[in-house]
């Protein structure tokens, strides 16, 4: 099927004319800025951050080997997934797909402009259920979200699935690759430039360790990124963000040994909860987490909470009754959780 951005994008947007601020109509240095109302005293936060974000674009840029071009900065991705639906879904028409179970902030975007979301159904074991999804698609259906690996599941979702589903729909596919650093597969950003009806989501949140400053990414085609900066608000990252994210993108052996960590902390508490008498089941992950199948979720939350320790109850979640949630932390953070979980009894 032919992609073609112009038949998704809303007319609105298409024929808005952006704000334009002081900062886009000049860049440069030794310059006397009279053109923004700032205040003259150097603070040293007195001026208005750069709304194209380009020295970190940059080293972005350099990082993933995506052109500047096709790069979006976001205050988190969440910034990108609400732009994403301001952009192209027109609000009490349109609708758009999201797999079940999955990361439930789509479906808040959705609710929160008007846009109606039809859930697809994973099978029993989370894998992609590419039929559920095609069968969802209906004339006003503009966009499909897949987090892969998948929020709370877990699990890498098949690429061959994911490729399938951007050969046979017209409109937009957002894969969500914010936990694919602890997975054994590269994600799908490789197949930016084949498929242009394609935005993928990536996050300084996890295996950068940088929740706190907000920095998330979508990379797409130049036409889609070009819609994303018109429509975001002028100096949606502050300085702040941008400064501490160059040097902190600087640590990559840091990062490294991070994610080396977390791994193998991962395959130690999968190994470790199935020793537990009321432990059904726990989930391959791919991600920083386990979803972890129990005999009565509700009782060991609340015990643990009681103790200090906070997991997420994702029971009621569709295809994951009786689980929860566990963040993967430090060897002292796991070794106490197990502690706690050794005196627990049904």
């Amino acid at each position: 099927m032919s992609f073609d951005l112009k038949n998704i994008i809303r007319r609105n947007i298409l024929d808005l004319k952006p704000y334009s601020s002081a900062r886009n109509e000049f860049s440069g240095d030794n310059a006397v800025l009279l053109d923004a109302n700032e205040n003259p005293y150097n603070t040293p936060y007195n001026r208005y951050p750069d709304p194209n974000q380009s020295d970190l674009k940059d080293k972005v840029s350099s990082i993933f080997n995506i052109r500047m071009e096709n790069i979006f900065l976001g205050n988190g991705s969440d910034e990108a997934i609400d732009l994403i639906f301001r952009a192209f879904c027109e609000p009490g028409v349109d609708r758009v797909i999201s797999i079940e179970p999955s990361y439930g902030m789509y479906k808040v975007c959705a609710d929160i402009q008007d846009v109606a979301v039809d859930g697809a159904l994973l099978n029993e074991d989370f894998s992609l259920n590419t039929e559920n999804i095609l069968c969802q698609i209906k004339q006003e259906t503009k966009i499909i979200f897949l987090c892969s690996p998948n929020n709370p599941s877990g699990n890498l979702l098949e690429e061959e699935k994911i490729i399938d589903l951007l050969s046979r729909f017209e409109g937009l596919i957002v894969v969500d690759e914010a936990y694919i650093d602890f997975a054994d597969g590269d994600g799908v950003l490789k197949y930016l430039n084949e498929y242009k009806n394609l935005i993928v989501l990536r996050t300084f949140s996890k295996a950068w360790g940088l929740a706190g400053i907000r920095l998330g990414m979508a990379f797409a085609s130049t036409e889609i990124v070009e819609v994303l900066n018109k429509i975001k608000y002028p100096y949606n990252l502050n300085i702040l963000t941008q400064e501490f994210a160059l040097e902190a993108l600087q640590e990559f052996k840091k990062r490294k040994a991070w994610l080396s960590d977390i791994i193998n902390e991962r395959e130690r508490m999968e190994k470790q909860l199935t020793t537990f008498s009321f432990v059904e089941k726990i989930h391959h992950s791919d991600a920083n987490f386990l979803l972890v199948k129990t005999k009565n979720p509700a009782s060991i939350y609340n015990y643990l909470v009681k103790e200090g320790i906070i997991v997420r109850d994702r029971s009621r979640v569709p295809l994951c009754e009786g689980c929860l949630r566990v963040t993967i932390g430090s060897k002292k953070e796991n070794d106490l959780l197990l502690g706690k979980l050794k005196t627990f009894s049904l």
